[in-house]
């Protein structure tokens, strides 16, 4: 699955049956795991709402279940560090640099398997929007030695070879 995919899809309490919010990003930790979901803001000044990754008894195409409303915590946004959209350090449009200067491109996307729960297996990268076009989106599969800075991920040296074409989960 891919956190597009995930991102905008409604919650529910599964004690209730309630809906009670829609996934607004993803936070993640500095070791590549996912630690929760953002819930959307009901209006601008209102407090963050997460949920962690162990309050999320199921996840699919259509739908997040978690155990109860319980599992909603308010978190100050500056307390948020790692996020793929919308935090102050922000994985989307992170660029991808070898360790020997090679730019492979920009994170558009992450894929995570949902057989291993909040286990990231690779990123999507993109070289542009007329490489895109020309070449499709890539994958490169979570690599020992991989890092996020503070401006760039670092990849171990020759990493643009290990760049796949990604599967479409969509269509499968």
């Amino acid at each position: 699955m891919r956190f597009h995919e995930m991102i905008g899809l409604p919650v529910y309490d599964i004690e209730t049956g309630k809906r009670v919010g829609k996934v607004l990003d993803l936070m993640l930790n500095d070791e590549w795991v996912l630690q929760g979901i953002l819930l959307e803001r009901k209006h601008l000044f209102s407090s963050t709402k997460i949920v962690l990754w162990q309050d999320i008894v199921a996840y699919g195409e259509d739908a997040v279940m978690i155990s109860n409303q319980q599992a909603i915590h308010k978190q100050d946004a500056d307390n948020i560090n790692l996020t793929f959209l919308t935090g102050k350090e922000k994985l989307k449009e992170l660029s991808v640099l070898t360790e020997d200067g090679i730019m492979i491109g920009h994170v558009s996307d992450v894929y995570f398997d949902q057989k291993k729960g909040n286990t990231i297996t690779g990123i999507e990268i993109s070289d542009g929007f007329f490489a895109d076009l020309m070449e499709g989106r890539k994958m490169l599969p979570l690599l020992p030695g991989m890092s996020m800075g503070e401006n760039v991920i670092m990849v171990p040296s020759l990493s643009e070879q290990r760049l796949e074409t990604p599967m479409n989960y969509s269509d499968g």
